[in-house]
């Protein structure tokens, strides 16, 4: 009979690779937007015994026992989230951000009906109603548009399509969208044409929480959101609502489409939210906004077109056409260079998905990193680099040891 007190096995060859990717994102540029660097404590939570516990239902409404203190760290992570957003009810439960509009979808939503929001090249987001999502699988999806030329939100055409849809669930919020959403706007719509009103903050939503960008909560029914992009959580979601949503939102997470919560990730959800009512976090959301917006501008600079010609937020959008340069080429080339980005389409994109025109970047990682505008201009000089001899191995091979020799300066925890 074996020792069972002895030590496992160590995964020698998943170990390597956990310690190469460790390298790998201490020493890039992480500038794709929806990824950040999470705490230790953060981890910790992640990787503790809560991990073992399952605890299907809600809090005080378990269907197994033992869950006293389980319940405790749930109620924790709603009431911080409460308290943060300054919302009436919390779910903490989502596994991430696309069950959680799954979530509203079938709450608020009969089979079938019908659902608006932003179309996905125009930077919306797969679940908004996206041809291949189940978002038009079950429910009739139509999409509002940004305008081809310029990249802004006209918020009368959103109003022509409402009226003529009668839609019953607006989305507003997307995720390659660079400006300001006008909620107020989308909420007289939604009124005027007898729908409800969800605001997806995947993206913004920790900029929300540090004042960097208006809070969708007075307008909004329904709110969800992811927890590791700016919030600098583990990967999961949450859904904020008004009172009167509340139940039918928590039983369409569960049972309606979900099983047991993962407690793990929940604390750790919990201790995001605890460090992103900090003043130091609220510092952080506001540095994001200005590294985003002074690389937009150095990348003007650089002579590259953007989408609405810049940001408001912690993201911006490259249109690469005049330069003939495809967005996945581009982003293959950076990436060899030590900068990490990703390709995406662009409005009016005359390619595809898999062969987009634009490329998606921001500020959230690297600021965490605590870089600042004087490594926001050296960054757009590299990209500039980078765009006008994409195939030139030697020169790629010398940003990535210039990459490393700077990141290698700020190490890869969030600065508080």
């Amino acid at each position: 009979m074996s020792d069972l007190s002895s030590q496992p096995p160590v995964d020698s060859q998943l170990l390597a690779l956990v310690q190469a990717e460790e390298a790998q994102q201490a020493h890039c540029l992480r500038l794709i937007p929806s990824e950040n660097f999470v705490s230790k404590n953060v981890r910790l939570m992640l990787g503790s015994v809560l991990v073992n516990k399952y605890s299907e239902g809600y809090p005080g409404q378990r269907y197994y026992e033992g869950t006293d203190i389980v319940d405790q760290i749930e109620d924790l992570a709603r009431n911080r989230a409460k308290a943060l957003f300054g919302v009436e009810h919390a779910n903490v439960q989502p596994y991430s951000g696309s069950p959680a509009n799954m979530a509203v979808y079938y709450a608020l939503v009969s089979n079938g009906g019908k659902i608006l929001g932003m179309k996905l090249s125009d930077g919306g987001h797969l679940t908004h109603g996206a041809a291949i999502n189940y978002s038009s699988k079950y429910y009739k999806a139509v999409s509002y548009h940004v305008n081809p030329q310029t990249g802004f939100l006209d918020m009368a055409t959103v109003r022509e399509i409402a009226l003529a849809e009668k839609p019953a669930l607006i989305i507003a919020g997307g995720s390659a969208y660079p400006r300001i959403l006008d909620f107020a706007a989308f909420r007289e719509i939604a009124q005027e044409v007898n729908a409800r009103l969800m605001v997806d903050m995947a993206h913004f939503g920790g900029l929300v929480a540090a004042g960097a960008y208006p809070s969708p909560v007075p307008y909004a029914d329904v709110i969800t959101m992811t927890t590791h992009k700016i919030l600098r959580g583990p990967r999961g979601g949450i859904i904020l609502c008004r009172a009167e949503y509340a139940k039918d939102i928590d039983r369409a997470i569960f049972p309606g489409l979900q099983g047991g919560p993962h407690n793990h990730t929940i604390a750790a959800i919990a201790t995001a939210l605890f460090e992103a009512s900090t003043p130091a976090y609220r510092d952080y959301g506001h540095a994001v906004v200005a590294n985003a917006k002074e690389l937009a501008a150095a990348l003007l600079e650089e002579g590259f077109d953007l989408v609405t010609g810049g940001t408001d937020t912690h993201l911006m959008l490259l249109d690469l056409r005049r330069r003939q340069l495809p967005g996945k080429v581009f982003a293959t080339a950076l990436a060899k260079a030590g900068i990490i980005t990703n390709a995406n389409t662009i409005p009016g994109e005359p390619g595809s998905p898999k062969n987009p025109s634009g490329l998606r970047l921001g500020t959230p990682a690297v600021t965490s990193q605590g870089m600042g505008l004087q490594e926001m201009r050296w960054i757009a000089k590299k990209i500039g680099l980078v765009a006008k001899s994409p195939h030139k191995s030697s020169l790629l091979s010398k940003i990535r040891q210039e990459v490393k020799e700077m990141t290698t300066k700020f190490g890869a925890e969030p600065k508080f």
